[in-house]
């Protein structure tokens, strides 16, 4: 992606992106995985890395481009929350639930906003996507209410029945792939109602961060 105008920095190139949205969540699992610290204390050294590769990656972007997107506010912020939460209290289900909360706050966002006929994705990506219709609007809005509905769901049932090890690990190879994969799968949706071949493929660069 190029800059807008000679006055703005130019945005982020979809590896960058992804770099910015996913990284805090790889160093996440690594440190879980890896620091030399008592197994029952790593989730706790993880969330507070999670935490701190959040907040640089929200200060990269906005020295990178001038500006931070709403989603990664967004995401950044329940990171704190939650993070937070989860070193303050010594308790991992608030990082564990944090997901849940992050999904069924999207999709509600989504489904509001198409019971007013005002799609929310139009709002925040409307200048990714300038050529989508106003049914490419809807439908794409649709289709992310009801993946990040289920979102929710599975992590749910993840986090409560399985070690936490494996939640992170679920996290990184189930979570953030099922991701990538239905943003892909609308890739055809998006070139039927309006977009080009190129500005269709990149919707995996402008794809919320991870929950």
């Amino acid at each position: 992606m190029t800059a807008t105008s000679a006055n703005t920095k130019p945005a982020l190139s979809p590896g960058a992106k992804l770099a910015t949205d996913f990284g805090p969540l790889l160093l996440f699992f690594l440190v879980n995985m890896f620091a030399p610290v008592d197994p029952l204390e790593k989730i706790f050294v993880a969330t507070g890395t999670f935490m701190i590769a959040t907040v640089i990656a929200m200060v990269w972007c906005r020295i990178a481009t001038g500006h931070i997107s709403a989603m990664l506010w967004f995401n950044g912020v329940m990171v704190v929350v939650f993070g937070g939460a989860t070193l303050w209290l010594h308790n991992a289900d608030f990082i564990k639930i944090k997901p849940t909360i992050y999904y069924l706050m999207l999709s509600a966002l989504l489904f509001f906003g198409m019971w007013r006929n005002k799609p929310t994705l139009k709002l925040v990506l409307e200048s990714a996507y300038p050529g989508l219709t106003e049914r490419g609007w809807v439908l794409l809005s649709r289709n992310w209410a009801w993946f990040f509905l289920a979102m929710a769901a599975v992590n749910e049932l993840v986090w409560r029945h399985v070690p936490t090890n494996v939640w992170v690990s679920y996290k990184l190879f189930g979570a953030l792939p099922a991701t990538v994969i239905f943003a892909l799968a609308n890739v055809p949706l998006l070139m039927k109602h309006g977009m080009g071949e190129d500005a269709a493929a990149d919707e995996i660069s402008q794809m919320p961060p991870e929950g």
